[in-house]
């Protein structure tokens, strides 16, 4: 049994891991780079990284490990571990190797036990990672060498560092967790368009990274619009805007079209240089040929583009 001087170190540390983490996001936004989650951040003159080599993660001035990773799919490239969702709608978490009783495992099922929460970092691109915190184990499997883990609010987390398993606490984890996972699938989907893009707008070629999104040209809910590279385009803020309105349309040329009422429109220099400007301009493509957007999607788009014109 721990005395309570070790387990009140465990309490700030990871209190101060998720108020570090609080920070990190509002500055960055929620995929953060390996290197600020390496370096992690001060408690008591001690540095604490987030990270390290293996998945699961024990700082040195811990006695249980803080954080879990999934490391992200590189094409080409196998994954160690096949970490993923169960059809429970809970995140399926791999054992380190083989052996259940690895010093690894054995500390996650401690942590489980003593329901203390855990940092998870899923992979969204090389290098770059979304925190999603407090993460609880509520099984363990060893049979299929795994824990299952629940997300929760991480705004509870200030208030009280462990939470009992409730009904209602269930509920919340069972919503919350299904929520991350659709932002991991978001996260993904932005990273690998926006680097096909190279970090341009494909059709001002703004490089702010901070202002670009991932637009699907058939959308999520369409029975081909699935999250592929060639299923996207980089987009600024307003000409993601402009494109999901139909205000701006795109060929299977990839000819930039503005609405006919638009173009006739007389305001600002906005509209001018934002938008008009634009008209009869080819949008920028990736280099690779697998990864430009599909013509059978685009020529779909643009049919309720002229609809809607």
């Amino acid at each position: 049994m721990p005395d309570m001087s070790t387990m009140n170190l465990d309490h700030q540390v990871r209190l101060k891991a998720f108020s570090f983490l609080e920070s990190q996001v509002e500055l960055q936004g929620e995929v953060l780079p390996s290197q600020v989650l390496a370096e992690g951040f001060l408690f008591e003159g001690r540095r604490i990284p987030l990270i390290g080599p293996q998945g699961i993660f024990k700082p040195q001035i811990l006695e249980l490990p803080l954080t879990i990773k999934t490391v992200p799919i590189i094409e080409g490239q196998p994954r160690p571990y096949d970490d993923g969702f169960e059809e429970s709608g809970l995140l399926r978490y791999r054992y380190r190797g083989t052996n259940p009783n690895h010093r690894d495992n054995a500390g996650l099922r401690e942590i489980m036990r003593r329901n203390l929460p855990l940092i998870y970092f899923h992979g969204i691109a090389r290098g770059r990672y979304m925190a999603c915190w407090p993460a609880y184990l509520v099984h363990d499997n060893p049979a299929e060498l795994s824990f299952s883990v629940a997300l929760d609010d991480h705004t509870l987390a200030r208030r009280e560092m462990t939470m009992a398993e409730t009904d209602e606490g269930a509920i919340r984890r069972s919503y919350v967790t299904a929520l991350v996972r659709r932002r991991m699938h978001q996260q993904t989907f932005r990273e690998r368009v926006l680097r096909a893009y190279r970090e341009h707008c494909a059709v001002c070629r703004l490089r702010h990274t901070e202002l670009l999104e991932a637009a699907h040209i058939l959308p999520d809910r369409h029975e081909r619009g699935e999250p592929l590279i060639s299923n996207g385009l980089s987009l600024c803020t307003l000409h993601h805007a402009a494109f999901d309105r139909h205000i701006l349309g795109i060929r299977p040329d990839l000819v930039v079209e503005i609405r006919d009422d638009i173009l006739e429109e007389v305001d600002g220099p906005m509209l001018i240089h934002g938008l008009q400007g634009f008209q009869g301009n080819r949008i920028l493509v990736p280099r690779s040929e697998l990864h430009r957007p599909n013509r059978d999607f685009l020529a779909e788009r643009y049919d309720l583009f002229r609809k809607a014109s």
